[in-house]
């Protein structure tokens, strides 16, 4: 019986918990450069035949950046971030590919294509900012900028309508992207607020 108690005590194995940071910095600051890149484009700041050098920017950071913040918060179990997340990493990669396609493809579309997805994307977007209500101010705001850039290009693409607007609402979202980032990475690494990102809209 002595040898049986010994065998149990040495063969057991204690779990301990997993701990993994705050993906969140990661991806917002992945969304907040590629939201800059194209509204550097939109706002007429660079050339719109250079529209091939946005393709790495919004691939790395928007796309790629997100990703993998997404795929930790699904380890964390934050839903929202996982779900908001990943799916703008999936819409910058269909970015960055309809880019690819249009510049250096001859394959025939129809641009309309890119604004019937907006119009899904949009969909998402808006149940997105509602779930933002039950997390923080700074994630609503962004949340409200993406969805006035999203409604912004639909138009654009079409029916021709000017990006302009567009490119001033992704200006916003990069900015305060880049804001709820550093507010985030500070906050976290000082154990109490330094930056505010604002309580809770919508109390659960």
């Amino acid at each position: 019986m002595a040898e049986k108690n010994i065998l149990k005590s040495e063969t057991s194995v204690t779990k301990l918990p997993i701990l993994v940071a705050d993906p969140a910095p990661l991806g917002l600051i992945g969304l907040a450069v590629a939201a800059l890149v194209l509204a550097s484009t939109d706002l007429g700041l660079v050339s719109s035949t250079a529209k091939s050098l946005m393709i790495p920017w919004v691939l790395f950071f928007g796309a790629t950046a997100q990703l993998i913040a997404g795929t930790i918060e699904f380890k964390r179990n934050n839903i929202f971030g996982a779900t908001v997340f990943t799916t703008y990493a999936m819409t910058m990669y269909a970015i960055a590919l309809t880019l690819f396609i249009t510049i250096f493809t001859d394959v025939e579309f129809k641009i309309a294509h890119y604004a019937f997805g907006l119009i899904a994307i949009l969909v998402f977007s808006l149940i997105a900012t509602v779930a933002s209500l039950m997390t923080n101010k700074m994630l609503f705001i962004i949340l409200i900028f993406v969805d006035l850039a999203v409604i912004a290009l639909i138009p654009h693409y079409l029916f021709g309508f000017t990006a302009f607007p567009a490119g001033i609402f992704l200006l916003g979202t990069s900015i305060s992207s880049f804001y709820t980032a550093m507010a985030v990475l500070l906050n976290n690494m000082a154990g109490k607020t330094i930056l505010p990102l604002g309580k809770t809209i919508w109390s659960h």
